[in-house]
């Protein structure tokens, strides 16, 4: 047999939720890990004094009692487990595994005994329920009745908030009231605080951000308490699963919290954290109600008598030691700014979101505290209002999830390094995640190398040394028309006018911004590519590399990365790529030489001359039509129906290749007609 057994999966009863955790059992002490709080709880072997094997509701549990009077309960064993167990426990424990049955009878009539923190219920000598006093929060009688309430549990799905218990009226014996008894015997274990004695010390007006408000402090024995002009609450030292000390974003202020279960309720209001605030500059003097000898023995040294110092210091070192928890500040991370924090929004509201080094804790409103073990993945998400900033959201393995939106777009990288040094699972949400990959998040836009632009700059050199000759005729424009045209066709010339007048503006515009594309659509595609610059070669190389050194890398982080090698290449390996970039060139050079000779490149060019020829040829066509209508004027202009079969059949040559070309062009129908001689029939008919 081993020094240990490990058990995963195994549940723990918290006020009527069931909370899964990992279990041990080894030579010196019994540990239990909750999954879900991450508060451990630890027996040492020589405390146990009973191990009960019972038959539960998650198959098969264990029931530990300590000699100090506390009761552990563990469920979800198999039946095989027994036998390991048992024997483990009378090896190293000196205790023996006995076997318990559960009365499963239904009734409600049976004798209540209290064993330490616990109320039993027992029919015939066997156990119907048991109820763990530490969940009362209050017990009140009637003439022949008892009722207890209990803490209500945010996570369970459905609360027992309230049990009654009738107790019949007795005579004789010591003239006791059984009903007193019975309430005694619970509010003397119950979570029920009532202020006795004298509080160690009272810090005075402190602000309170959760729950709001300025609050006295007196800090008991046993329990906080927490006194303000209309609300009071006290804070058993047991419900504090954490304490955190963080500061601000301005480094004049300082966030002490306190993190509770159960929380503190007002009325339907639940808080699950004490957050008070500080200022740095604030020094307090502190003197404790009790004796050196006293301070002494009780606090081993962590707190003296008399003690001054900053306020925040004075209250989180007293709070640490009654406590008896560490508490947690912020690791090694800094943000943009050189904070240990980065400014965010959850749901409503600003706050600010600490990365931990097991955790993250967002404040003040409401406050998260999410730990490691219990995130399934984080996603980084475009921002959706602006490009400027981006959301960080976090998906518990109980199936929440948390988003923390409007973070700096500088804050990205830190964060991203961060999550990535703690090895959390970045989840990868299709289009969401190549959008983000587009915008190209990066510390800084002035230090970010992008490898397509500098790709494009090149082509764009290369391009204006071939393309150095321009086309001035191709945007020759008409808009030296004459104004003595026919009044009828007045309003249609206007028009034109129009439309030729803004058609040079446009046509120049054309020609700055839109020249080089339509030159890329012109080239022949059976030309040789141009080739690729050294630092292009040298990342095609490297790519796949750069992948497998870093999974899960996005396209964006891939450029970012491999311009900071390439920036930080030794100049051997440097000149290594430049050779074969020139290389390249001259292979290239070669081949565009060889092309142009072939007589590939020269029909290309002739078929561009001959493009040009002809609409310069076409531009003299329409300036002769032009001279052709001043001459004719208003007088030897007819229309189409007014020409005869006759007439048409003995017009010209030229005649009809003018009406060939109008109707080609549908909208200088009216004015190439008219450009045609008029016979000397069509004149008499005029008149």
């Amino acid at each position: 047999m081993g020094d240990t057994l490990e058990f995963n999966e195994i549940y723990q009863e918290v006020k009527g939720c069931w909370n899964d955790g990992r279990l041990r059992f080894s030579r010196q002490s019994v540990v239990y890990k909750s999954s879900k709080t991450g508060k451990v709880d630890s027996i040492s072997a020589p405390e146990l004094s009973l191990a009960q094997w019972r038959r539960v509701c998650f198959g098969h549990g264990i029931k530990l009692a300590t000699s100090s009077g506390h009761v552990y309960k563990y469920d979800g064993f198999k039946d095989s487990d027994f036998e390991k167990i048992s024997a483990f426990f009378k090896a190293n424990y000196k205790v023996e595994l006995t076997e318990k049955d559960m009365c499963v009878k239904g009734w409600n009539w049976g004798t209540a005994k209290f064993s330490g923190p616990l109320l039993s219920f027992d029919i015939n000598d066997s156990p119907a329920f048991e109820i763990p006093l530490a969940n009362v929060s209050q017990c009140t009688t009637g003439k022949n009745e008892v009722t207890v309430e209990f803490h209500q549990n945010d996570d369970a799905e459905v609360s027992l908030m309230e049990m009654r218990f009738y107790v019949p009226p007795t005579t004789g014996d010591d003239g006791t009231d059984p009903v007193e008894v019975f309430s005694q015997n619970v509010l003397s274990r119950a979570d029920v605080i009532q202020a006795t004695g004298d509080a160690v010390c009272i810090f005075k007006e402190l602000q309170c951000l959760t729950p709001r408000g300025r609050y006295d402090i007196r800090i008991y024995p046993t329990f906080l308490h927490l006194h303000g002009k209309t609300f009071d609450y006290k804070i058993p030292y047991t419900t504090v699963l954490r304490l955190f000390l963080l500061p601000h974003k301005d480094q004049r202020q300082m966030f002490f919290v306190i993190s509770l279960d159960p929380p503190i309720k007002q009325g339907q209001t639940r808080y699950h954290f004490l957050i008070l605030l500080f200022s740095k500059d604030e020094d307090v003097s502190l003197t404790l109600n009790m004796s050196e000898e006293e301070v002494e023995r009780r606090f081993d040294g962590k707190l003296n008598k008399n003690m001054s110092g900053s306020l925040y210091e004075m209250v989180s070192r007293v709070m640490k030691a009654l406590v008896n928890r560490k508490i947690t500040v912020p690791g090694n991370f800094q943000g943009h700014s050189g904070a240990q924090c980065i400014t965010c929004s959850y749901k409503a509201s600003s706050g600010l979101l600490y990365p931990l080094e097991r955790g993250f804790i967002y404040v003040h409103k409401p406050p998260v505290h999410l730990r490691f073990e219990e995130i399934s993945c984080v996603n980084f998400a475009r921002g959706t209002t602006t490009t400027r900033s981006f959301d960080f959201e976090i998906e518990t393995k109980q199936g929440n999830q948390y988003t923390f939106s409007s973070i700096e777009r500088e804050e990205y990288g830190k964060l991203f390094d961060f999550v990535n040094a703690k090895k959390l699972s970045i989840k990868n949400r299709g289009l969401k995640e190549e959008i983000k990959a587009k915008d190209g998040y990066s510390d800084s836009d002035e230090d970010e190398h992008d490898a397509y632009l500098e790709r494009m700059k090149e082509e764009g050199k290369i391009r204006e040394e071939g393309d150095s000759e321009g086309d001035s005729g191709e945007y020759d424009s008409n808009a030296s028309e004459s104004d003595s045209e026919a009044e009828d066709g007045e309003s249609e010339d206007e028009g034109k006018k129009k439309k030729v007048e803004k058609k040079p503006k446009k046509a120049v515009k054309e020609k700055k911004e839109r020249k080089p594309r339509k030159e890329k659509k012109a080239k022949d595609a059976g030309a040789p590519k141009r080739p690729m610059s050294a630092y292009m070669l040298w990342l095609n190389s490297s790519r796949e590399r750069i992948k497998a050194e870093n999974p899960g890398i996005s396209v964006t982080e891939i450029s970012k990365k491999a311009g900071e090698m390439w920036k930080q290449l030794d100049r051997g390996r440097r000149e290594e790529w430049e050779k074969k970039a020139e290389e390249a060139k001259r292979q290239y050079d070669k081949a565009v030489k060889e092309y142009k000779e072939s007589g590939r490149g020269a029909a290309a060019s002739a078929g561009k001359e001959k493009k040009k020829k002809g609409g310069k040829a076409e531009e003299k066509r329409k300036s002769a039509a032009e001279k052709e209508r001043e001459k004719g004027g208003n007088e030897s202009f007819k229309s189409k129906e007014f020409i005869s079969s006759e007439e048409s059949s003995s017009e010209s040559e030229h005649g009809k290749g003018k009406k060939r070309k109008a109707h080609e062009n549908d909208d200088d129908d009216d004015e190439e007609i008219a450009s045609t001689p008029p016979s000397s029939e069509e004149e008499s008919g005029s008149d």
